[in-house]
């Protein structure tokens, strides 16, 4: 390995010990469908992202909300002695990206087949703390 890439290879992982994330990887719901609960919670705060999952109708919902709480858990395992509450923690970044495609056939009239694409999909979810400013009014 040259030096660059070592140098550049250093600073990321440098940058993954401040990065609080978690991964689902092989998700059985289409990319578009997850697309569209990522984008409610996208730039929330922690608390009202779980209250936004939990009382949504779609099914991708419950699975992201247990990545949520999964990220919560790595920030806590960094953080011990702080509680939640009190961090700012919001959702930074919420990337879909597309899985693995099963193919599959479905019997279709007078002898024909149908294909059918069995979509799955990959979500990072990355946590952050919001720095609040407090401002001072003089009286």
């Amino acid at each position: 390995m040259g030096a660059r890439k070592r140098n550049t290879a250093d600073q990321k992982k440098e940058a993954a010990k401040s990065r609080y994330q978690a991964i689902l990887k092989n998700c059985p719901t289409s990319p578009r469908k997850m697309r569209l609960v990522t984008d409610l919670i996208s730039g929330l705060e922690v608390n009202r992202a779980l209250d936004v999952l939990k009382f949504s109708s779609q099914e991708a919902s419950r699975r992201l909300e247990k990545l949520l709480l999964s990220a919560i858990a790595n920030w806590q395992a960094k953080n011990e002695g702080v509680r939640v509450e009190e961090s700012n923690l919001f959702v930074k970044l919420v990337h879909v990206d597309s899985g693995r495609v099963l193919k599959r056939l479905q019997t279709a009239p007078q002898g024909r087949a149908y294909r059918l694409k069995k979509r799955s999909n990959h979500v990072t979810l990355v946590l952050d703390r919001r720095n609040k400013e407090v401002e001072k009014t003089s009286k």
